[in-house]
């Protein structure tokens, strides 16, 4: 079994009732990987996760792990356990009553139970905790706890459906780091569910984004945040800010023209299978540089230019962050200094900080059209 495919799924459809969730779903996770599931709410994530453990019954498609079809199994036969978002720990038992719980259901000896048990709470922080209730614990440790009661079967399959979201900012930030170096440490396979993008790109080798139950991109937290594939995926790893275009390519530059939002660039292709006609534009708030004064007029080269007016300045931490009344769209940007109200500004975004798309479903000009299903590509400079 190669390690692309210990955790195989393969055309998976599921839903509840007569609404369809997940349709013909197809994702290969190696063994040892930590794949993240991320997307918004109803995206199909949770369903996707509750299908790979048993909980949903798929209407099409097969789930295997390592080779063993166990899409029909029951969850208990599956080789897996699953930390829910609720912790749902038995508030009458113990800590190490929790954690020994599965063993127990499967009539595993006292003294081995105990010395798993032990092993676990050495390993999760929570040695001399045994003898305490849930309701003794803080957040976090009550997340070890249900963690490691899950562990302690030796699954070979991890699935984490949302346990952070139940913590404050502060636990969150070290438990999530804790999951994950425990995770490599012990070497299992993982699957976990967040809306967090943060969440996501610090514990997961890869992250999957779902969009209408279907995967939206794949890949690396470095290939998705710096080379998404569509709008949608720029969007969600924070490029929130946007603006229409219109360029066209000659030779290896693309020629934006000026436009009532934006003044005229000249901006390296890179290679981006890019058309001329009708472009969307995106960028994160802190990848760009916000100017004092209104544009020349002149074509900047290797960066956008945004002429516009702030609205609001505020101070969340780090830098100010303005949002800037640009043509119709309200854009947000950092800047180290706070500029007054009403200022006029130019936002000015490098190359390689632009995420350009082909407007998907538009005309392309006299050679064409543009809707071809490609969901727009990437501009950057560089691979990196």
């Amino acid at each position: 079994m190669t390690q692309e495919g210990f955790l195989n799924i393969a055309g998976l459809s599921a839903g509840y009732g007569a609404t369809r969730v997940l349709e013909g779903l197809d994702l290969a996770i190696g063994k040892g990987e930590f794949v993240a599931l991320l997307g918004s709410s109803g995206c199909g994530k949770t369903t996707l996760l509750r299908a790979i453990a048993g909980f949903v019954k798929p209407s099409g498609g097969k789930i295997s792990v390592d080779g063993t079809d166990v899409t029909r199994q029951p969850p208990d036969k599956r080789g897996m356990a699953l930390v829910f978002q609720s912790y749902a720990l038995w508030p009458h038992m113990t800590v190490a009553q929790n954690i020994g719980y599965g063993l127990k259901l499967r009539g595993r000896p006292k003294a081995e139970i105990a010395k798993r048990v032990g092993e676990l709470e050495d390993l999760l922080g929570l040695s001399g905790l045994g003898g305490r209730k849930p309701g003794a614990l803080s957040g976090g440790q009550r997340q070890r706890v249900a963690l490691g009661r899950a562990l302690a079967i030796d699954p070979q399959i991890l699935l984490l459906d949302e346990p952070l979201s139940n913590l404050d900012a502060r636990i969150r930030l070290k438990v999530r780091h804790d999951i994950s170096a425990l995770q490599k440490r012990l070497g299992i396979t993982a699957v976990h569910v967040t809306h967090d993008r943060e969440e996501a790109m610090v514990m997961a080798d890869r992250i999957v984004i779902l969009d209408r139950g279907r995967i939206a991109q794949q890949g690396t937290p470095q290939e998705l945040y710096n080379r998404p594939a569509t709008p949608f995926v720029a969007a969600f790893m924070g490029a929130e800010n946007r603006i229409d275009l219109t360029g066209r390519i000659a030779g290896d530059r693309v020629i934006i023209a000026a436009g009532p939002a934006n003044a005229a660039a000249d901006l390296a292709l890179d290679g981006r299978p890019l058309a001329d006609g009708l472009l969307e534009a995106r960028f994160r708030a802190e990848a760009a540089s916000l100017l004092a004064g209104e544009s020349d007029g002149n074509a900047t080269r290797d960066a956008l230019e945004l002429p516009g007016r702030v609205e609001a300045a505020s101070y969340p931490g780090g830098a100010w962050r303005h949002s800037v009344r640009v043509g119709e769209e309200t854009l947000l940007v950092d800047s180290s200094e706070p500029f007054a109200l009403g200022a006029a500004v130019r936002i000015r975004i490098p190359t390689e900080a632009l995420f350009l798309f082909v407007r998907q479903g538009l005309p392309a000009g006299p050679e064409g059209s543009l809707s071809d299903g490609t969901n727009g590509r990437v501009l950057e400079a560089s691979e990196t």
